[in-house]
């Protein structure tokens, strides 16, 4: 089975199908939600989703790497990345093999 990518506007389209919202609201709405969630990441705030799961920011310190092709040691400079740790649900639910309104 290929992969797809769900988009903001696939987001969008399952509210128009779910809701009824006019497409407009729902663009808008997306957007807003994403904003929300990204301005709160980068404040360092933990974004925590109820039975989805955890996004946090994370402080990388400068460490000494090995570039795998000629053995030389490089700096790798300190930088912040996002992390995500699924809940316990959204863990269970892909270990199920997918999601399911009977499962919701």
């Amino acid at each position: 089975m290929p992969q797809r990518t769900l988009t903001r506007l696939d987001l969008s389209e399952a509210l128009i199908r779910e809701i009824g919202l006019p497409r407009t609201e729902t663009i808008d709405l997306v957007e807003m939600v994403l904003s929300e969630i990204s301005n709160a990441a980068t404040n360092g705030q933990d974004v925590k989703l109820s039975h989805f799961g955890t996004f946090s920011l994370l402080d990388k310190v400068q460490r000494i790497g090995r570039n795998p092709k000629t053995g030389e040691e490089v700096p790798i400079t300190s930088r912040r990345v996002m992390s995500f740790r699924p809940s316990q649900k959204m863990k269970t639910r892909v270990n199920q093999g997918g999601l399911s309104r009977q499962n919701s």
